[in-house]
């Protein structure tokens, strides 16, 4: 059920990685040859164009690791974390994911939550796995083109503002997946998988109420979840094409490993030009 719902490429995933010394931490594609000497090109070739690239797919085990915390042999691994890259090789995606972030990401994400109720979209809101911030997952039935997917999602963060303007959504941070299509020689940007199992401990990367309180059964919650399907994301979409509430969301970081969105400009909050006459 798991990988039913957060499915995205098996032939690559992303592993977060730390280095304690520095205390520098982000995601890299899996691969046997990662920093094997005189084989991995790191940092100066890219993982997407290294010619010595040999990827580990994502599989039960990986998956039973970041969930479990325990490798096969019994060996602790509750800090594993694995992600996801949404897009698919040929362009389609499984969810839509709006991630917010900041002090009043609780908010924001509850009124996004509340459009998607509104509108008969079902979604499901996780505490993101550092504590400070959401996501708000939007499933399929069957994968649809990832424009379509973003559509869906900017309509309804359009609506969301309309109908809450008094919230600022300075919070709103992007949507993944981040790309229409896969980028030349990268993968997308990724989204880190949710019930990981040290996030958990802290209460973390779990999915909660419009109170903010974890589902007591994490797995009966997701169960019961509905996935849209891609005759309803065409009708949805196209009504909000019709009545031109579809706001340009924001563009994505061009280098998907740079994980910088401070650098980017602000959602409706540009600085107004000076009036000079």
């Amino acid at each position: 059920m798991f990988r039913r719902l957060f499915s995205g490429r098996t032939d690559v995933f992303p592993i977060r990685w730390e280095n304690r010394n520095t205390g520098k931490s982000g995601y890299a594609p899996a691969c046997t040859n990662e920093w094997v000497r005189g084989v991995c090109g790191k940092p100066k070739v890219k993982c997407g164009e290294c010619p010595s690239q040999a990827f580990l797919t994502l599989s039960d085990q990986v998956i039973g690791k970041h969930l479990r915390g325990v490798d096969k042999d019994g060996s602790d691994s509750a800090g594993f974390v694995a992600g996801v890259y949404p897009i698919l090789l040929d362009g389609p995606c499984h969810f839509v994911v709006a991630d917010f972030d900041g002090e009043h990401w609780s908010a924001d994400a509850l009124a996004y939550l509340e459009t998607c109720r509104l509108r008969g979209v079902p979604a499901a809101l996780e505490r993101s796995r550092s504590g400070e911030g959401g996501h708000v997952w939007i499933f399929f039935s069957r994968p649809i083109p990832a424009r379509d997917a973003r559509q869906l999602g900017a309509a309804l963060m359009t609506e969301t503002m309309e109908r809450r303007p008094e919230l600022g959504f300075t919070s709103y941070d992007r949507l993944f997946p981040s790309q229409d299509t896969v980028p030349r020689g990268g993968f997308g940007n990724l989204i880190a998988l949710p019930l990981q199992r040290r996030a958990r401990d802290y209460g973390n990367s779990v999915f909660v109420d419009h109170q903010l309180h974890a589902y007591r059964d994490q797995w009966a919650f997701l169960a019961n979840l509905k996935r849209l399907t891609p005759e309803e994301v065409y009708s949805l979409v196209g009504a909000a094409e019709a009545r031109d509430r579809v706001l340009a969301v924001r563009m994505p970081i061009a280098d998907e490993n740079g994980d910088e969105p401070w650098n980017q400009p602000a959602l409706r909050r540009q600085s107004p030009p000076p009036i000079t006459e």
